[in-house]
């Protein structure tokens, strides 16, 4: 919280810090792991109430439960896997894809305000949970020879440049692709929790230091912004699922 000699409170990394709620063995509960702990029960809690008695007339509860099962079904594994490979897999990626976003939606949500995967550490499981499930099938699929040449782009008709591009194809699909996998959805949620924060802050800030004016078009910002980061949750929990049904499919490709 320092104020730089100007009172002003600038938010950084210890907006991102939280004093553990308790501390069990050495091991500390924070906020953000409650957050966490709270969307698992809430996904959980929501499919089992909407599908546990399912009725072939649905209730409102089963309506909406269908209408977002069927969204991510129809809108992103059967557009990337077809209907008879992705089947399998759209309960993974449904489950995956609204605990991301009740994950980022808490920064909007009054005492909650955090995104939990605005700590790389949550986005890191979940892209190296995909990661580890692409090897896994390229393996199972194609055997080592084809996962040798799945993950190293091999193709003997590119000649002389053939070794660098098997190196960069090794280095970019084992490395860069968890990496950036996580890093996407992490520095969007970083980026907007951080812009919510500062806009907050200056709202109260120009408040108490008499200017009214200035007060109101940050307190107008904050409202952008928080109208721009329910879009940006949504889209996030998206683009990450719509990116695992991408590897998933390369895994299951024959290899050319």
């Amino acid at each position: 919280m320092s104020d730089n000699g100007c009172g002003f409170p600038a938010p950084g990394l210890h907006s991102f810090l939280f004093k553990p709620l308790a501390t069990v063995g050495g091991f500390e509960f924070n906020k953000v792991m409650l957050l966490a702990l709270i969307t698992s029960l809430l996904v959980v809690t929501f499919f089992w109430a909407a599908f546990g008695k399912a009725k072939v007339i649905p209730g409102k509860l089963q309506m909406v439960g269908e209408a977002g099962y069927d969204f991510v079904r129809r809108g992103i594994v059967y557009e990337t896997l077809g209907k008879r490979e992705g089947e399998k897999w759209v309960p993974l990626m449904v489950s995956l894809f609204f605990f991301i976003w009740i994950m980022n939606i808490w920064s909007v949500i009054p005492l909650a305000q955090f995104p939990v995967a605005s700590v790389f550490a949550f986005p890191v499981v979940l892209a190296a949970l995909v990661w580890i499930l692409w090897v896994g099938l390229t393996f199972k699929r194609h055997g080592f020879v084809g996962f040798f040449k799945n993950v190293t782009g091999y193709d003997k008709s590119l000649g002389a440049v053939l070794p660098l591009v098997m190196v960069i194809e090794f280095l970019s699909n084992l490395f860069v692709r968890p990496f950036t996998h996580a890093v996407r959805l992490f520095a969007n949620m970083f980026a907007g929790h951080l812009m919510l924060v500062m806009f907050t802050v200056a709202s109260w800030y120009l408040m108490n230091s008499t200017m009214i004016p200035a007060a109101g078009v940050s307190f107008v910002m904050t409202i952008v912004m928080i109208l721009f980061e329910l879009f940006v949750q949504a889209v996030q929990a998206y683009v990450f699922v719509l990116l695992a049904c991408s590897y998933i499919q390369g895994a299951l490709a024959e290899h050319h």
